[in-house]
Protein backbone atom coordinates (compact mmCIF):
# COMPACT_ATOMS: atom_id res chain seq x y z
CA UNK A 1 0.00 0.00 0.00
CA UNK A 2 2.93 2.16 0.68
CA UNK A 3 4.96 2.19 -2.32
CA UNK A 4 1.38 1.91 -4.41
CA UNK A 5 0.87 5.18 -2.47
CA UNK A 6 4.43 6.60 -3.58
CA UNK A 7 4.11 6.10 -7.07
CA UNK A 8 0.09 7.18 -7.01
CA UNK A 9 2.22 10.86 -5.38
CA UNK A 10 5.03 10.36 -7.56
CA UNK A 11 2.74 10.39 -11.03
CA UNK A 12 0.25 13.23 -9.46
CA UNK A 13 3.41 15.62 -9.09
CA UNK A 14 4.24 15.04 -12.46
CA UNK A 15 1.21 15.76 -14.31
CA UNK A 16 0.71 19.07 -12.38
CA UNK A 17 3.94 19.91 -11.72
CA UNK A 18 3.52 20.52 -8.21
CA UNK A 19 6.92 20.05 -5.76
CA UNK A 20 5.36 21.27 -2.21
CA UNK A 21 6.95 19.51 0.59
CA UNK A 22 8.32 17.06 -1.60
CA UNK A 23 10.98 15.78 0.78
CA UNK A 24 8.41 16.13 4.05
CA UNK A 25 6.27 13.88 2.14
CA UNK A 26 7.92 11.11 -0.18
CA UNK A 27 10.81 11.03 3.05
CA UNK A 28 8.31 10.26 5.40
CA UNK A 29 6.54 7.55 3.44
CA UNK A 30 10.10 6.04 2.61
CA UNK A 31 10.90 5.31 6.30
CA UNK A 32 7.71 4.01 6.82
CA UNK A 33 8.16 1.35 3.87
CA UNK A 34 11.72 0.32 5.27
CA UNK A 35 10.89 0.03 8.69
CA UNK A 36 8.14 -2.75 7.17
CA UNK A 37 10.62 -4.27 5.40
CA UNK A 38 12.98 -4.30 8.12
CA UNK A 39 10.30 -5.79 10.46
CA UNK A 40 9.89 -8.20 7.62
CA UNK A 41 13.31 -9.44 7.04
CA UNK A 42 13.52 -9.89 10.86
CA UNK A 43 10.56 -11.81 11.26
CA UNK A 44 11.49 -14.34 8.19
CA UNK A 45 15.03 -14.01 7.59
CA UNK A 46 15.58 -16.98 5.65
CA UNK A 47 12.60 -15.25 2.82
CA UNK A 48 15.55 -14.27 0.14
CA UNK A 49 12.82 -13.11 -2.02
CA UNK A 50 11.69 -10.55 0.77
CA UNK A 51 15.10 -9.20 0.92
CA UNK A 52 15.14 -8.98 -2.57
CA UNK A 53 12.07 -6.97 -3.08
CA UNK A 54 13.58 -4.81 -0.57
CA UNK A 55 17.25 -4.35 -3.11
CA UNK A 56 14.87 -3.44 -5.85
CA UNK A 57 12.66 -0.61 -3.33
CA UNK A 58 16.32 0.57 -2.30
CA UNK A 59 17.42 0.28 -6.19
CA UNK A 60 14.24 2.32 -7.83
CA UNK A 61 14.10 4.86 -4.70
CA UNK A 62 18.06 5.71 -5.18
CA UNK A 63 18.42 4.99 -1.50
CA UNK A 64 22.14 4.08 -1.24
CA UNK A 65 22.64 4.54 2.57
CA UNK A 66 19.44 2.34 3.26
CA UNK A 67 20.66 -0.08 0.61
CA UNK A 68 24.10 -0.77 1.87
CA UNK A 69 22.75 -1.70 5.46
CA UNK A 70 20.23 -3.70 3.51
CA UNK A 71 23.18 -6.08 1.78
CA UNK A 72 25.18 -6.23 4.80
CA UNK A 73 22.31 -7.94 7.32
CA UNK A 74 21.34 -10.39 3.88
CA UNK A 75 24.80 -11.47 3.64
CA UNK A 76 25.32 -11.64 7.18
CA UNK A 77 22.33 -14.20 7.61
CA UNK A 78 22.72 -15.52 3.59
CA UNK A 79 26.34 -15.73 3.58
CA UNK A 80 25.69 -19.19 1.46
CA UNK A 81 24.52 -17.82 -1.54
CA UNK A 82 27.47 -17.17 -4.08
CA UNK A 83 24.87 -15.18 -6.19
CA UNK A 84 23.95 -12.64 -3.52
CA UNK A 85 27.50 -11.95 -2.89
CA UNK A 86 28.03 -11.01 -6.38
CA UNK A 87 24.72 -8.90 -6.73
CA UNK A 88 25.90 -6.77 -3.76
CA UNK A 89 29.72 -6.61 -5.26
CA UNK A 90 27.93 -5.31 -8.68
CA UNK A 91 26.61 -2.96 -6.90
CA UNK A 92 29.34 -1.56 -5.35
CA UNK A 93 31.29 -1.52 -8.11
CA UNK A 94 28.75 -0.03 -10.84
CA UNK A 95 26.54 2.36 -8.82
CA UNK A 96 29.10 3.54 -5.78
CA UNK A 97 32.07 3.30 -8.52
CA UNK A 98 33.98 1.75 -5.27
CA UNK A 99 35.87 -0.78 -6.66
CA UNK A 100 37.92 -1.63 -3.26
CA UNK A 101 34.26 -2.18 -1.64
CA UNK A 102 33.90 -5.10 -4.30
CA UNK A 103 36.84 -5.84 -3.48
CA UNK A 104 36.24 -6.25 0.07
CA UNK A 105 33.29 -8.26 -0.67
CA UNK A 106 34.19 -10.62 -3.69
CA UNK A 107 37.47 -11.53 -0.83
CA UNK A 108 34.62 -12.45 1.74
CA UNK A 109 32.62 -14.20 -0.67
CA UNK A 110 35.54 -16.41 -1.63
CA UNK A 111 36.45 -17.44 2.20
CA UNK A 112 32.52 -19.05 2.29
CA UNK A 113 32.92 -20.91 -1.37
CA UNK A 114 36.66 -20.88 -2.13
CA UNK A 115 36.06 -23.39 -4.68
CA UNK A 116 33.08 -21.70 -6.29
CA UNK A 117 33.40 -21.21 -9.95
CA UNK A 118 30.97 -18.30 -10.59
CA UNK A 119 32.33 -16.35 -8.09
CA UNK A 120 35.81 -16.47 -9.48
CA UNK A 121 34.79 -15.66 -12.65
CA UNK A 122 32.66 -12.25 -11.91
CA UNK A 123 35.91 -11.08 -9.42
CA UNK A 124 37.90 -11.72 -12.61
CA UNK A 125 35.79 -9.69 -14.47
CA UNK A 126 35.73 -7.00 -11.76
CA UNK A 127 39.15 -6.35 -11.50
CA UNK A 128 39.59 -6.12 -15.71
CA UNK A 129 36.76 -3.94 -15.14
CA UNK A 130 39.04 -1.41 -12.64
CA UNK A 131 42.13 -2.04 -14.68
CA UNK A 132 40.01 -0.81 -18.13
CA UNK A 133 38.68 1.85 -15.87
CA UNK A 134 42.11 3.20 -14.41
CA UNK A 135 43.21 3.07 -18.45
CA UNK A 136 40.66 5.39 -19.64
CA UNK A 137 41.15 7.30 -16.93
CA UNK A 138 44.61 7.81 -17.15
CA UNK A 139 44.26 8.08 -21.25
CA UNK A 140 41.85 11.36 -20.76
CA UNK A 141 44.49 12.78 -17.89
CA UNK A 142 47.61 12.65 -20.39
CA UNK A 143 45.42 13.96 -23.86
CA UNK A 144 44.46 16.75 -20.90
CA UNK A 145 48.03 16.95 -20.54
CA UNK A 146 47.47 17.12 -16.78
CA UNK A 147 50.30 16.35 -14.15
CA UNK A 148 49.76 12.74 -13.10
CA UNK A 149 52.04 13.25 -9.93
CA UNK A 150 49.05 13.29 -7.30
CA UNK A 151 47.21 10.00 -9.23
CA UNK A 152 48.59 6.52 -8.85
CA UNK A 153 48.49 4.15 -11.32
CA UNK A 154 50.03 0.73 -10.70
CA UNK A 155 50.81 -0.20 -14.42
CA UNK A 156 50.60 -3.78 -12.86
CA UNK A 157 46.72 -3.17 -12.22
CA UNK A 158 46.30 -1.34 -15.72
CA UNK A 159 47.96 -4.58 -17.48
CA UNK A 160 45.54 -6.76 -15.53
CA UNK A 161 48.23 -8.24 -13.31
CA UNK A 162 45.15 -8.44 -10.42
CA UNK A 163 43.08 -10.80 -12.99
CA UNK A 164 46.17 -12.90 -13.54
CA UNK A 165 46.65 -13.46 -9.63
CA UNK A 166 42.69 -14.30 -9.48
CA UNK A 167 42.95 -16.53 -12.37
CA UNK A 168 46.20 -18.62 -11.21
CA UNK A 169 44.74 -18.83 -7.71
CA UNK A 170 41.22 -20.27 -9.14
CA UNK A 171 43.22 -22.78 -11.50
CA UNK A 172 44.64 -24.65 -8.86
CA UNK A 173 41.70 -25.17 -6.64
CA UNK A 174 38.63 -25.37 -9.30
CA UNK A 175 38.93 -28.11 -12.14
CA UNK A 176 37.20 -28.61 -15.48
CA UNK A 177 37.85 -27.11 -18.98
CA UNK A 178 34.57 -25.14 -18.42
CA UNK A 179 36.33 -22.53 -15.98
CA UNK A 180 39.18 -21.89 -17.94
CA UNK A 181 37.11 -21.28 -21.29
CA UNK A 182 34.51 -19.32 -19.22
CA UNK A 183 37.36 -17.38 -17.58
CA UNK A 184 39.09 -16.85 -20.90
CA UNK A 185 35.64 -15.52 -22.72
CA UNK A 186 35.70 -12.84 -20.18
CA UNK A 187 39.58 -12.00 -20.68
CA UNK A 188 38.87 -11.68 -24.76
CA UNK A 189 36.06 -8.70 -24.03
CA UNK A 190 39.31 -6.46 -22.81
CA UNK A 191 41.62 -5.27 -25.61
CA UNK A 192 44.95 -4.86 -23.31
CA UNK A 193 44.66 -8.79 -22.16
CA UNK A 194 46.03 -10.74 -25.20
CA UNK A 195 49.33 -12.40 -22.44
CA UNK A 196 46.69 -13.20 -20.25
CA UNK A 197 44.64 -15.01 -23.15
CA UNK A 198 47.70 -16.43 -24.11
CA UNK A 199 48.92 -17.76 -20.43
CA UNK A 200 45.03 -19.22 -20.08
CA UNK A 201 45.44 -20.91 -23.32
CA UNK A 202 48.48 -22.39 -22.47
CA UNK A 203 47.00 -23.51 -19.05
CA UNK A 204 44.26 -25.01 -21.37
CA UNK A 205 46.27 -26.45 -23.59
CA UNK A 206 48.45 -28.05 -21.01
CA UNK A 207 46.19 -29.44 -18.50
CA UNK A 208 43.28 -30.88 -20.44
CA UNK A 209 44.83 -31.62 -23.90
CA UNK A 210 42.36 -34.83 -23.87
CA UNK A 211 39.09 -33.04 -23.28
CA UNK A 212 36.33 -32.54 -26.49
CA UNK A 213 35.85 -29.14 -25.36
CA UNK A 214 39.42 -27.79 -25.42
CA UNK A 215 39.57 -28.93 -29.26
CA UNK A 216 36.14 -28.29 -29.93
CA UNK A 217 37.38 -24.36 -28.52
CA UNK A 218 40.57 -24.42 -30.87
CA UNK A 219 39.03 -26.06 -33.59
CA UNK A 220 36.35 -22.83 -33.74
CA UNK A 221 39.03 -20.38 -32.84
CA UNK A 222 40.05 -20.62 -36.45
CA UNK A 223 37.09 -18.68 -37.26
CA UNK A 224 37.84 -15.70 -35.87
CA UNK A 225 41.54 -15.82 -36.63
CA UNK A 226 41.11 -15.28 -40.54
CA UNK A 227 42.41 -12.99 -42.79
CA UNK A 228 43.69 -9.62 -41.16
CA UNK A 229 42.77 -8.26 -44.67
CA UNK A 230 39.86 -5.21 -44.82
CA UNK A 231 37.08 -7.07 -45.88
CA UNK A 232 35.20 -3.69 -47.20
CA UNK A 233 36.31 -3.76 -50.63
CA UNK A 234 35.93 -8.10 -50.98
CA UNK A 235 33.66 -9.30 -53.90
CA UNK A 236 31.15 -11.80 -52.72
CA UNK A 237 33.40 -14.42 -54.53
CA UNK A 238 36.33 -13.69 -52.33
CA UNK A 239 34.17 -13.55 -48.56
CA UNK A 240 32.69 -17.09 -50.10
CA UNK A 241 36.46 -18.56 -50.51
CA UNK A 242 37.68 -16.91 -47.17
CA UNK A 243 34.58 -18.12 -45.49
CA UNK A 244 35.60 -21.72 -46.97
CA UNK A 245 39.31 -21.56 -45.61
CA UNK A 246 38.09 -20.85 -42.75
CA UNK A 247 35.97 -23.82 -42.10
CA UNK A 248 38.19 -26.11 -43.57
CA UNK A 249 40.98 -25.22 -41.06
CA UNK A 250 38.25 -25.47 -38.68
CA UNK A 251 37.64 -29.04 -39.74
CA UNK A 252 41.59 -29.41 -39.84
CA UNK A 253 41.89 -29.13 -35.98
CA UNK A 254 38.63 -31.35 -35.77
CA UNK A 255 40.23 -34.21 -37.92
CA UNK A 256 43.36 -34.01 -35.64
CA UNK A 257 40.84 -33.77 -32.92
CA UNK A 258 39.13 -37.48 -33.03
CA UNK A 259 42.33 -39.08 -34.05
CA UNK A 260 43.65 -37.76 -30.92
CA UNK A 261 40.73 -38.18 -28.73
CA UNK A 262 38.63 -40.92 -30.86
CA UNK A 263 35.52 -40.49 -28.31
CA UNK A 264 31.66 -40.30 -28.46
CA UNK A 265 32.25 -36.68 -27.23
CA UNK A 266 34.72 -35.53 -29.17
CA UNK A 267 32.62 -36.31 -32.49
CA UNK A 268 29.58 -35.16 -31.62
CA UNK A 269 31.36 -31.67 -30.79
CA UNK A 270 32.75 -32.12 -34.77
CA UNK A 271 29.20 -32.89 -35.90
CA UNK A 272 27.38 -30.01 -34.12
CA UNK A 273 30.06 -27.27 -35.55
CA UNK A 274 29.26 -29.04 -38.95
CA UNK A 275 25.33 -28.66 -38.04
CA UNK A 276 25.73 -25.17 -37.05
CA UNK A 277 27.78 -24.04 -40.33
CA UNK A 278 25.17 -25.46 -42.27
CA UNK A 279 22.31 -24.44 -40.72
CA UNK A 280 24.09 -20.88 -41.05
CA UNK A 281 21.99 -18.42 -43.57
CA UNK A 282 24.00 -17.98 -46.78
CA UNK A 283 23.54 -16.81 -50.59
CA UNK A 284 26.31 -18.93 -51.97
CA UNK A 285 24.68 -22.48 -53.15
CA UNK A 286 28.17 -23.75 -53.55
CA UNK A 287 28.81 -23.01 -49.86
CA UNK A 288 25.90 -24.34 -48.80
CA UNK A 289 26.50 -27.43 -50.99
CA UNK A 290 30.09 -27.79 -49.20
CA UNK A 291 28.86 -27.47 -45.88
CA UNK A 292 26.72 -29.98 -46.78
CA UNK A 293 28.36 -32.78 -47.92
CA UNK A 294 31.28 -32.27 -44.62
CA UNK A 295 28.22 -32.48 -42.52
CA UNK A 296 26.64 -35.98 -44.24
CA UNK A 297 30.63 -36.86 -44.59
CA UNK A 298 31.29 -36.54 -40.61
CA UNK A 299 28.13 -37.89 -39.67
CA UNK A 300 28.88 -41.33 -42.14
CA UNK A 301 32.50 -41.23 -40.32
CA UNK A 302 31.10 -41.32 -36.69
CA UNK A 303 28.61 -44.21 -37.27
CA UNK A 304 31.64 -46.08 -38.90
CA UNK A 305 33.32 -45.54 -36.16
CA UNK A 306 30.30 -46.77 -33.80
CA UNK A 307 30.84 -43.24 -31.75
CA UNK A 308 27.38 -41.83 -33.08
CA UNK A 309 24.89 -40.82 -30.28
CA UNK A 310 21.55 -42.26 -30.55
CA UNK A 311 20.04 -38.59 -30.58
CA UNK A 312 22.09 -37.71 -33.61
CA UNK A 313 20.63 -40.58 -35.96
CA UNK A 314 17.45 -38.46 -35.89
CA UNK A 315 19.03 -35.67 -36.93
CA UNK A 316 21.20 -37.26 -39.68
CA UNK A 317 18.27 -38.71 -41.17
CA UNK A 318 16.28 -35.65 -41.25
CA UNK A 319 19.09 -33.92 -43.67
CA UNK A 320 18.84 -36.86 -45.64
CA UNK A 321 15.34 -37.00 -46.03
CA UNK A 322 15.93 -33.06 -46.69
CA UNK A 323 18.61 -33.57 -49.51
CA UNK A 324 16.35 -36.46 -51.21
CA UNK A 325 18.92 -38.93 -50.50
CA UNK A 326 16.29 -41.65 -49.96
CA UNK A 327 18.14 -44.70 -50.24
CA UNK A 328 21.11 -43.85 -47.50
CA UNK A 329 18.12 -42.83 -45.26
CA UNK A 330 16.57 -46.39 -45.34
CA UNK A 331 20.47 -47.54 -44.47
CA UNK A 332 20.75 -45.24 -41.80
CA UNK A 333 17.87 -46.01 -40.20
CA UNK A 334 18.07 -49.65 -40.27
CA UNK A 335 21.68 -49.64 -38.59
CA UNK A 336 20.79 -47.17 -35.94
CA UNK A 337 18.22 -49.75 -35.20
CA UNK A 338 21.12 -52.43 -35.69
CA UNK A 339 22.82 -50.41 -32.95
CA UNK A 340 20.06 -49.37 -30.72
CA UNK A 341 17.82 -52.09 -30.74
CA UNK A 342 16.33 -52.02 -27.68
CA UNK A 343 15.47 -48.00 -28.36
CA UNK A 344 11.86 -47.59 -28.89
CA UNK A 345 12.66 -43.77 -29.96
CA UNK A 346 14.79 -45.48 -32.69
CA UNK A 347 12.34 -47.93 -34.34
CA UNK A 348 10.16 -45.10 -34.24
CA UNK A 349 12.29 -43.20 -36.20
CA UNK A 350 12.97 -46.07 -38.79
CA UNK A 351 9.56 -46.71 -38.73
CA UNK A 352 8.76 -42.83 -39.74
CA UNK A 353 10.93 -43.11 -42.39
CA UNK A 354 9.70 -46.19 -43.82
CA UNK A 355 6.30 -44.91 -43.78
CA UNK A 356 7.35 -41.45 -45.46
CA UNK A 357 9.11 -43.04 -48.00
CA UNK A 358 5.71 -45.42 -48.62
CA UNK A 359 8.31 -48.26 -48.51
CA UNK A 360 6.71 -51.92 -48.77
CA UNK A 361 8.33 -52.58 -45.80
CA UNK A 362 7.04 -51.35 -42.78
CA UNK A 363 4.72 -54.52 -41.78
CA UNK A 364 7.48 -56.34 -41.72
CA UNK A 365 9.58 -53.46 -39.82
CA UNK A 366 6.67 -53.46 -36.83
CA UNK A 367 7.45 -56.92 -36.56
CA UNK A 368 10.70 -56.84 -36.08
CA UNK A 369 10.34 -53.43 -33.87
CA UNK A 370 7.82 -55.22 -31.19
CA UNK A 371 9.51 -58.48 -31.43
CA UNK A 372 13.11 -56.59 -30.06
CA UNK A 373 11.22 -54.52 -27.87
CA UNK A 374 9.11 -56.12 -24.98
CA UNK A 375 5.67 -54.96 -24.03
CA UNK A 376 6.55 -52.07 -21.51
CA UNK A 377 7.04 -48.67 -23.15
CA UNK A 378 5.74 -49.80 -26.46
CA UNK A 379 2.77 -47.55 -26.80
CA UNK A 380 4.77 -45.51 -29.45
CA UNK A 381 5.02 -48.01 -31.73
CA UNK A 382 1.80 -49.53 -31.76
CA UNK A 383 0.07 -45.85 -31.56
CA UNK A 384 2.13 -45.37 -34.97
CA UNK A 385 1.17 -48.69 -36.31
CA UNK A 386 -2.39 -48.38 -36.21
CA UNK A 387 -2.92 -44.85 -37.26
CA UNK A 388 -0.68 -46.05 -40.26
CA UNK A 389 -2.63 -49.28 -40.68
CA UNK A 390 -6.08 -46.73 -40.51
CA UNK A 391 -5.00 -44.93 -43.92
CA UNK A 392 -3.32 -48.31 -45.75
CA UNK A 393 -4.68 -51.58 -44.82
CA UNK A 394 -8.49 -53.14 -44.66
CA UNK A 395 -10.70 -52.35 -41.71
CA UNK A 396 -10.53 -55.80 -41.05
CA UNK A 397 -6.94 -56.29 -40.71
CA UNK A 398 -6.77 -53.07 -38.75
CA UNK A 399 -9.47 -54.18 -35.86
CA UNK A 400 -7.11 -57.40 -35.83
CA UNK A 401 -4.59 -54.47 -35.21
CA UNK A 402 -6.28 -53.41 -32.12
CA UNK A 403 -7.17 -56.65 -30.73
CA UNK A 404 -3.61 -57.39 -30.91
CA UNK A 405 -2.24 -54.22 -29.62
CA UNK A 406 -4.04 -54.79 -26.42
CA UNK A 407 -2.72 -57.98 -25.44
CA UNK A 408 0.84 -56.70 -26.36
CA UNK A 409 0.92 -54.00 -24.19
CA UNK A 410 1.10 -53.22 -20.71
CA UNK A 411 -2.41 -52.97 -18.54
CA UNK A 412 -1.74 -49.43 -18.36
CA UNK A 413 -0.49 -48.55 -22.18
CA UNK A 414 -3.69 -50.33 -23.01
CA UNK A 415 -5.92 -47.73 -21.66
CA UNK A 416 -4.87 -45.49 -24.49
CA UNK A 417 -5.32 -47.96 -27.24
CA UNK A 418 -8.89 -48.97 -25.68
CA UNK A 419 -9.67 -45.12 -26.50
CA UNK A 420 -8.26 -45.14 -29.89
CA UNK A 421 -9.94 -48.86 -30.90
CA UNK A 422 -13.30 -47.13 -29.53
CA UNK A 423 -12.83 -43.79 -31.21
CA UNK A 424 -11.89 -45.90 -34.77
CA UNK A 425 -14.78 -48.69 -34.23
CA UNK A 426 -17.29 -45.24 -34.11
CA UNK A 427 -15.68 -43.99 -37.49
CA UNK A 428 -15.69 -46.38 -39.52
CA UNK A 429 -18.49 -49.09 -38.10
CA UNK A 430 -21.09 -47.08 -36.69
CA UNK A 431 -23.27 -46.83 -33.27
CA UNK A 432 -24.35 -50.90 -33.31
CA UNK A 433 -20.80 -51.60 -33.68
CA UNK A 434 -19.07 -49.30 -31.22
CA UNK A 435 -21.22 -50.60 -28.62
CA UNK A 436 -20.20 -54.05 -28.73
CA UNK A 437 -16.93 -53.06 -28.81
CA UNK A 438 -17.46 -50.99 -25.60
CA UNK A 439 -18.86 -53.42 -23.78
CA UNK A 440 -16.36 -56.00 -24.99
CA UNK A 441 -13.54 -54.00 -23.82
CA UNK A 442 -15.40 -52.99 -20.01
CA UNK A 443 -14.63 -56.93 -19.80
CA UNK A 444 -10.77 -56.12 -18.88
CA UNK A 445 -9.37 -53.34 -16.37
CA UNK A 446 -7.98 -50.67 -16.11
CA UNK A 447 -9.56 -47.40 -17.66
CA UNK A 448 -9.75 -44.05 -18.21
CA UNK A 449 -12.14 -41.67 -17.41
CA UNK A 450 -12.01 -40.22 -21.52
CA UNK A 451 -12.86 -43.58 -22.42
CA UNK A 452 -16.36 -43.32 -20.53
CA UNK A 453 -16.71 -39.95 -21.53
CA UNK A 454 -16.30 -40.90 -25.25
CA UNK A 455 -18.95 -43.42 -25.32
CA UNK A 456 -21.21 -41.02 -23.15
CA UNK A 457 -20.59 -38.60 -26.01
CA UNK A 458 -21.16 -41.06 -29.09
CA UNK A 459 -24.24 -42.12 -27.01
CA UNK A 460 -25.48 -38.14 -27.01
CA UNK A 461 -24.93 -37.66 -30.99
CA UNK A 462 -27.67 -40.36 -31.99
CA UNK A 463 -30.93 -39.04 -32.58
CA UNK A 464 -32.54 -41.73 -30.63
CA UNK A 465 -30.43 -40.77 -27.42
CA UNK A 466 -31.77 -43.41 -24.53
CA UNK A 467 -30.94 -42.43 -21.13
CA UNK A 468 -31.21 -45.84 -20.07
CA UNK A 469 -27.76 -46.40 -21.67
CA UNK A 470 -26.40 -43.38 -20.54
CA UNK A 471 -27.53 -44.23 -16.85
CA UNK A 472 -25.54 -47.49 -17.88
CA UNK A 473 -22.22 -45.73 -19.29
CA UNK A 474 -22.26 -43.37 -15.75
CA UNK A 475 -22.89 -45.84 -13.46
CA UNK A 476 -19.98 -48.01 -15.22
CA UNK A 477 -17.94 -45.12 -14.97
CA UNK A 478 -18.41 -44.28 -11.52
CA UNK A 479 -17.71 -47.67 -10.54
CA UNK A 480 -14.07 -46.85 -11.35
CA UNK A 481 -13.68 -43.42 -10.81
CA UNK A 482 -16.68 -42.37 -8.06
CA UNK A 483 -14.28 -41.44 -5.20
CA UNK A 484 -11.83 -39.47 -7.25
CA UNK A 485 -13.94 -37.42 -9.66
CA UNK A 486 -16.80 -34.74 -8.62
CA UNK A 487 -17.36 -33.71 -11.85
CA UNK A 488 -18.71 -37.03 -12.92
CA UNK A 489 -21.21 -36.87 -10.35
CA UNK A 490 -22.27 -33.31 -10.90
CA UNK A 491 -22.63 -34.32 -14.92
CA UNK A 492 -25.11 -37.13 -14.60
CA UNK A 493 -26.97 -35.12 -12.08
CA UNK A 494 -27.42 -32.49 -15.10
CA UNK A 495 -28.15 -35.42 -17.60
CA UNK A 496 -31.29 -36.97 -15.17
CA UNK A 497 -32.52 -32.84 -15.33
CA UNK A 498 -32.09 -32.09 -18.84
CA UNK A 499 -32.72 -35.34 -20.23
CA UNK A 500 -36.37 -35.91 -21.70
CA UNK A 501 -36.66 -39.42 -20.14
CA UNK A 502 -34.47 -38.34 -17.20
CA UNK A 503 -35.83 -38.45 -13.95
CA UNK A 504 -35.26 -35.46 -11.65
CA UNK A 505 -36.28 -37.63 -8.58
CA UNK A 506 -33.29 -39.68 -8.81
CA UNK A 507 -31.27 -36.57 -8.43
CA UNK A 508 -31.71 -37.05 -4.65
CA UNK A 509 -30.41 -40.48 -4.05
CA UNK A 510 -27.18 -39.75 -6.57
CA UNK A 511 -26.49 -37.16 -4.33
CA UNK A 512 -26.41 -39.09 -1.49
CA UNK A 513 -24.24 -41.56 -3.25
CA UNK A 514 -21.71 -39.12 -4.09
CA UNK A 515 -21.63 -37.61 -0.33
CA UNK A 516 -20.49 -41.42 0.53
CA UNK A 517 -18.23 -41.98 -1.86
CA UNK A 518 -16.33 -39.12 -2.46
CA UNK A 519 -12.78 -38.57 -0.77
CA UNK A 520 -11.29 -35.48 1.19
CA UNK A 521 -11.42 -32.23 -0.08
CA UNK A 522 -13.65 -33.46 -3.24
CA UNK A 523 -17.04 -33.72 -1.06
CA UNK A 524 -16.55 -29.82 -0.26
CA UNK A 525 -15.87 -28.97 -4.31
CA UNK A 526 -18.93 -31.40 -5.00
CA UNK A 527 -21.20 -29.37 -2.41
CA UNK A 528 -20.29 -26.00 -3.69
CA UNK A 529 -20.48 -26.75 -7.57
CA UNK A 530 -24.00 -28.46 -6.46
CA UNK A 531 -25.35 -25.52 -4.63
CA UNK A 532 -24.53 -23.62 -7.87
CA UNK A 533 -26.43 -26.28 -9.75
CA UNK A 534 -29.51 -25.87 -7.64
CA UNK A 535 -29.15 -21.84 -8.00
CA UNK A 536 -29.15 -22.17 -11.82
CA UNK A 537 -25.76 -20.33 -11.93
CA UNK A 538 -23.52 -23.57 -13.34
Amino acid sequence: YEINLLELIKKRRARIGYSFKKDEIENSILHRVHSLFNRATGKWKEDVQLWLSHVAFCKQWNAKHQLSKVFSSMLAIHPNKPALWIMAAKWEMETQLSSESARHLFLRALRFHPECPKLYQEYFRMELMHAEKQRKEKKEFEQAKMDLGEFNYSEEILHGEMARIIYRDAAQKIKGVEFHLAVLSIAKLFDFTEDLQKEILESLQTKYADDPLTWDYMARRELELGSLQSTEHATKQMKVSEMTRREERCCAVFEEAVRAVPTEDMWKCYITFCLERYNRKTNSEELKQKRLERTLSVFNKTHESSLLPEALYKQWLQLLLESKLFEKATEVAEAATERFSLSVETWQMRLQVLIQLKSDDVTQCFEEAVKHIKSKGTLPLWTLWVEWSEGTNSKEDTEALYQRSLHATTPAESVTMKEMYLDWTYRNGGYKKVKRVFTSLCENRPFSLDFFRKMIQIEKEQESCKMLHLREYYERALREFGSTDSDLWLDYIKEELSHPQGKPENCGNIHWRAMKMLQGDLVEDFVSKYTLLQTGHL
